[in-house]
């Protein structure tokens, strides 16, 4: 649920209504009534380890075979 709040509001109450945002609830915050930020909470994270890393690399049966991209050395 959205709840519309003015930013003179959200600066007394900031610490309750984070532990709202917690519970799901999701402010829209106003100054002079025109609104100009949300408050909601985060997409959740997984946290498992098992397949973490999946997708994030290329695997290349031949690991002989040049690949696509210019190295660039130091000296």
């Amino acid at each position: 649920m959205e709840i519309t709040i003015q930013a003179s509001e959200f600066k007394a109450k900031c610490l309750k209504l984070l532990d709202d945002v917690r519970k799901g609830d999701t402010f829209l915050i106003t100054k002079r009534g025109v609104p100009f930020a949300r408050l909601s909470s985060l997409p959740s994270e997984s946290k498992e380890l098992f397949g973490a890393m999946r997708n994030s690399f290329i695997e290349n049966d031949d690991i002989r075979i040049p690949i696509d991209c210019e190295w660039i050395s130091e000296k």
